[in-house]
């Protein structure tokens, strides 16, 4: 484990070979990728459930979509690979098994992160805008446009527009990171009575996940390729840059080794971030201060969630290196011991049912190779194998409603 950190870090300190020059290339190439016009929002009116994509993707079983209101414990899904989230059933008691697609709904161009407030009102970051859907009656309300300019909207790993988002603990805003390819991003205030954008606060560079502290007075965004985390005052907008980044800063956006997703540990308000299945980088956002702890996956790593108990979750996605071992969930208790749980094929993100005794990992991945399903994790039962559920179009960003 040892000598993979060093070669990685190694790798990331030669400019001219190794993960630098493919991490150059893969940006290089992914960038050019992306399709799309640039618009002006669609005007925000409650849009039917229409059927998912075709082409390899599900469709909706309209025998599960209840007449009713959604049903609590059904999953949403962000479908990165299309303009839509799904509503998907779990199955019995949420294990997955006989669980199937229940319906879609417009939200804009390729969602990516969404969060869902106790009003059952899911808050969806697209390139366009953030849409607003009623989870209960499966429509959208709205889709509000970014105050911040972020180019023309596209699809692709790298488009402008919304990534992490998170809400205020007592529902009342809803903090969105931007993306601006090639310069800093954002992260916008919506009040979520009014659904306008409130305040900016200038952040780093490709705020890939926003997360907000217990008491509601700091939003954090989790600044991918500029190393580092900003916290944002919830009150006055000011902002303080934290460097996070374990394996140093050499190989600039070339690098693989930057930080993606974190979870803010409730009992001291520490954020946690992994790193490569390697280290676990524990930010105390009063100091700044980065703590390292060790981990065992060996795996490049994205998602991450918090059981009920503190238990970390964590999503591998499979090999960036010829040292890496293949896509996993870490199962991570409170006193730093480590289950690892294999995966078939990459994985992005992952969300825990209410009773944290199960895990829902999304097979959209950001990167090429993903897949369009849930993989369902029993926490509980050690030996019981995951089972695979269809879900959309590259889902992403997930929730249990």
């Amino acid at each position: 484990m040892r000598r993979a950190a060093a070669a990685r870090a190694a790798g990331a300190r030669t400019a001219p070979t190794g993960r630098t020059a493919l991490g150059l290339l893969a940006a290089v190439l992914l960038a050019g990728c992306g399709t799309g016009t640039p618009g002006a929002a669609p005007e925000a009116s409650a849009t039917p459930a229409t059927t998912a994509p075709s082409g390899g993707t599900a469709a909706p079983d309209p025998s599960r979509s209840p007449a009713g209101r959604t049903p609590e414990g059904t999953l949403l899904v962000a479908d990165f690979g299309a303009d839509t989230v799904t509503f998907v059933d779990p199955g019995p008691d949420g294990s997955g098994r006989g669980g199937a697609l229940i319906a879609s709904v417009k939200a804009g161009t390729a969602p990516y992160g969404l969060v869902v407030g106790e009003d059952g009102r899911a808050w969806v970051a697209t390139a366009e805008g953030v849409a607003v859907v009623d989870t209960r009656q499966r429509t959208r309300l709205a889709l509000i446009p970014y105050a911040t300019e972020s180019g023309p909207v596209t699809t692709g790993e790298y488009r402008g527009g919304g990534m992490g988002i998170a809400m205020a603990p007592d529902g009342g805003h809803v903090y969105v990171g931007v993306n601006v390819p090639g310069r800093d991003g954002a992260v916008e205030v919506i009040d979520t009575a009014t659904r306008e954008v409130t305040g900016t606060a200038r952040v780093g560079m490709r705020p890939f996940d926003v997360d907000v502290s217990p008491d509601g007075r700091e939003v954090y965004a989790t600044d991918h390729d500029s190393f580092d985390v900003t916290a944002v005052d919830a009150d006055t907008l000011a902002t303080r840059r934290m460097e996070v980044a374990p394996y140093g800063t050499e190989g600039g956006l070339g690098s693989w080794l930057k930080p993606h997703y974190a979870v803010v540990r409730p009992s001291d308000g520490a954020l946690l971030l992994p790193f490569e299945g390697e280290r676990l980088a524990v930010l105390d956002p009063r100091t700044g201060r980065v703590a390292i702890e060790r981990m065992t996956a060996n795996t490049h790593q994205h998602g991450a969630a918090l059981t009920p108990d503190g238990t970390l979750l964590v999503v591998g996605t499979g090999p960036i290196g010829p040292d890496d071992e293949d896509p996993s969930l870490t199962v991570r208790a409170p006193d730093g011991t480590e289950r690892i749980v294999p995966l078939d094929g990459p994985h992005e993100d992952v969300a825990v049912s209410k009773d944290g005794r199960t895990a829902y990992v999304t097979g959209g991945f950001t990167r090429d190779g993903h897949w369009n399903g849930i993989t369902v994790v029993d926490l509980d039962d050690e030996k019981s194998e995951p089972v695979r559920l269809a879900a959309g179009n590259r889902p992403l960003g997930i929730s249990v409603l």
